[in-house]
C-alpha cells in the first residue's frame, strides 16, 4: 500500500505592510499565533503531533536563530517534540511542508506541523567591521533587509535579474502593468467574498497605549487603476520594464499546515483536505532566476505522466509579473486557471510563509470547485525554480 502524506488545517496571519501593523509582533510571535490557529483547526491535541518544521530566511530577533524550537514551544506542543528550521530563499515555505512530508515519508514523523513566516519589518543594520576593530574611518550600518534582496552572485537587485528575463525573452512592459493590475484585483474580490477570510487567522497587534485585531491582508491595493500603474518610474533600471506595480510587496506574516500520514491523520479524526503527490526543485541561471518555474513544473509533470490541461489550478509566485508571463507563454498555462486570488504582487511575499499561504489558497480552491489537481511554483534568488503537485481530496 502507497504511503499517502496529506495536508489540512491552514491558517495563517493577515499579512502586514512593510513597516506597519506587524512591525512591533515578533516573529516567533507572529508565528506561533498561526501555528496555534492550525493546531485548533485540526481537532488534534498538541501531544498528537511528533514534529515541528519551521521556515524563515532572515533572522530578525534574537530568538529566531532558534525559531523552530521556540515557535513549537510557543504553539503549546510538548518539549519532547523536535523541530526543524529550514531556509531556501522564496521557497522556504514551501520547503518546509516538503521537509514535513520527507520526515514522514522515511518513517521518522507521522503527524507534523509545518509553516513558516518572516518579519522584515524588524530586521536590524549591522556593522559588519567592529568586531575587531577598525583604524580609521567611520563604521558601516549596513542593512541586513538589503542583503535578502540582492542576488549573491552579481549583487544586482533580485528585480535587476527580473529585467534581465524580460530582455531576453523580449516581455513588454505592458503586460506586466496588466498582471500587476489583474493582481490587484483579484486580491480584493478573494477579501470581499470571504475566501481570505477563511484562511486567516485573526491577531491582536499594538496600536498606541492599546491594541486592535488585524484581521485583513495590509498591502492590497484593489483601488488602483490601470493608468495609475502605468504612470510608475522603473524600479530598478532608469529605462527598465519593471516598477513596483508589477513586483512582489514587502510583506510580514505566517502560516502553517497540518503534514501527515493518511493512515496516522485519519485515526486521530483528522480530515485530510489535498495529498501532496510529489514536488521538485531545479537550478536555473541565477542572471535570470526568475526562469525557475518553468523546468520545475515542466519536471514535475513529466514525471507524473501528467500534461498542463490535466492541471485543474495553478499558483505562481509573484515575484515580478514577467516570471508569471514567462511561465504562461513557455507552458502555455491558461491565465483563467492561475493565481485566482492574487498573489505576491498584491498580497505580499515573505518567503517563509508564501509557499505555505498558496497551497492554502490552492486547496481551497480545488474543494470549491472539485477540481483533482493543483500546482504550486515559483522562483527563488540565487536562481532556481521549485513545483509542488497537490490532489483535492475532498471532491
Amino acid at each position: 500500500m502507497t504511503q499517502e502524506i496529506v495536508l489540512a488545517a491552514g491558517a495563517r496571519t493577515p499579512f502586514g505592510d512593510f513597516g506597519k501593523a506587524l512591525r512591533e509582533v515578533p516573529l516567533t510571535d507572529l508565528a506561533a499565533h498561526a501555528a496555534r490557529a492550525s493546531i485548533s483547526r485540526s481537532g488534534l491535541k498538541p501531544v498528537d503531533f511528533d514534529h515541528f518544521v519551521f521556515g524563515s530566511t532572515l533572522f530578525p530577533d534574537r530568538d529566531t536563530l532558534f525559531g523552530g524550537r521556540v515557535v513549537g514551544i510557543k504553539a503549546g506542543l510538548p518539549e519532547e517534540v523536535p523541530a526543524l528550521n529550514v531556509i531556501r530563499a522564496c521557497g522556504t515555505g514551501l520547503q518546509a511542508l516538503i521537509s514535513a512530508g520527507q520526515q514522514i515519508k522515511e518513517g521518522q514523523s507521522e503527524i507534523a506541523l509545518a509553516g513558516g513566516g518572516e518579519n522584515y519589518s524588524r530586521m536590524p543594520h549591522v556593522v559588519t567591521t567592529a568586531r575587531y576593530g577598525r583604524k580609521r574611518g567611520p563604521q558601516v550600518l549596513e542593512d541586513q533587509l538589503d542583503w535578502a534582496y540582492r542576488c549573491p552572485f552579481s549583487q544586482e537587485y533580485m528585480g535587476e535579474t527580473a529585467e534581465n528575463l524580460a530582455e531576453e525573452f523580449q516581455y513588454e512592459r505592458a503586460p506586466m502593468d496588466d498582471w500587476g493590475f489583474m493582481s490587484q484585483q483579484r486580491a480584493g474580490a478573494a477579501i470581499d467574498s470571504g475566501f481570505f477570510a477563511r484562511q486567516i487567522a485573526p491577531i491582536e497587534v499594538p496600536d498606541g497605549r492599546a491594541t486592535r485585531l488585524f484581521a485583513v491582508d495590509e498591502f492590497p491595493r484593489p483601488d488602483v487603476t490601470r493608468d495609475k500603474l502605468a504612470k510608475l518610474k522603473p524600479a530598478f533600471r532608469e529605462a527598465g520594464r519593471v516598477t513596483a506595480g508589477s513586483s512582489s510587496g514587502v510583506t510580514d506574516g505566517a502560516a502553517f499546515l497540518v503534514v501527515a500520514d493518511r493512515g496516522a491523520a485519519e485515526a486521530k479524526g483528522l480530515l485530510p483536505e489535498a495529498r501532496m503527490v510529489d514536488w521538485t526543485a531545479v537550478g536555473v541561471p541565477p542572471r535570470i532566476m526568475g526562469a525557475g518555474p518553468v523546468p520545475a513544473i515542466a519536471k514535475l509533470l513529466q514525471r507524473q505522466g501528467l500534461k498542463v490541461s490535466d492541471i485543474d489550478y495553478f499558483e505562481i509566485n509573484e515575484a515580478f509579473a514577467v516570471v508569471n508571463l514567462h511561465a504562461e507563454r513557455q507552458l502555455g498555462i491558461p491565465r483563467e486557471r492561475t493565481n485566482l486570488y492574487g498573489g505576491g504582487i498584491s498580497i505580499g511575499h515573505p518567503p517563509g510563509a508564501t509557499g505555505v499561504r498558496m497551497s492554502i489558497t490552492a486547496m481551497h480552491h480545488l474543494a470549491d470547485s472539485r477540481g483533482k489537481y493543483a500546482v504550486i511554483s515559483m522562483c527563488l534568488g540565487g536562481g532556481q525554480g521549485m513545483a509542488m503537485l497537490l490532489e483535492n481530496l475532498r471532491r
